[in-house]
């Protein structure tokens, strides 16, 4: 077993802290590992509170294409912590445990329809390359709306910091389960 790399902040534990993890438990139900280890900074942990929960529940992308984005970031990234802690949100977005499954293996599965793979092709190229050729956005142009694309790549670009701080600080599968 793998232990984080700094301390998780217990809950309670710093006066100074109670009206962050107040407003952290309101919008999350509880705080997961994830804010443990980022309450060590209370202004990063309360930054990094206000962009995921707009990212997560302020945006118009569909919950599944969010939640299969997430999911493939997390194996990209090798974060097993982050992938379950969403499984349980593709399931409420209404992915099939082939689509789950088949962001293991990427845009290439054939579990797809066109979207999701021109999704998972754009979420591949920001992840693994950084830059995304020209080609590939304009077929994203072609689906979506200009406000979605910005949100599609805020979410993209927000999940792959979430997946490289948990794996940074090895916050792992000892705390999977966990929603972060």
């Amino acid at each position: 077993m793998t232990f984080a790399r700094v301390p998780l902040v217990a809950e309670g534990t710093d006066p100074l802290l109670a009206e962050l993890e107040r407003r952290i438990t309101a919008a999350r139900g509880r705080i997961s590992p994830l804010y443990q280890a980022l309450l060590n900074s209370a202004p990063i942990a309360e930054g990094w509170e206000a962009l995921l929960t707009a990212v997560r529940t302020k945006t118009s992308l569909r919950a599944d294409l969010r939640e299969l984005v997430i999911l493939r970031i997390a194996v990209l990234n090798r974060a097993p912590y982050e992938f379950e802690a969403h499984v349980p949100h593709a399931h409420r977005a209404g992915l099939a445990e082939a689509k789950i499954d088949g962001t293991k293996i990427g845009p290439t599965s054939s579990t797809y329809d066109e979207l999701e793979h021109v999704v998972l092709a754009y979420t591949d190229a920001m992840t693994r390359h950084v830059d995304v050729p020209d080609d590939l956005f304009e077929r994203l142009a072609q689906r979506f709306d200009v406000m979605t694309i910005v949100e599609l790549t805020a979410t993209i670009a927000a999940y792959n910091m979430v997946s490289r701080f948990l794996v940074a600080l090895r916050i792992g599968m000892e705390h999977a389960g966990h929603a972060a």
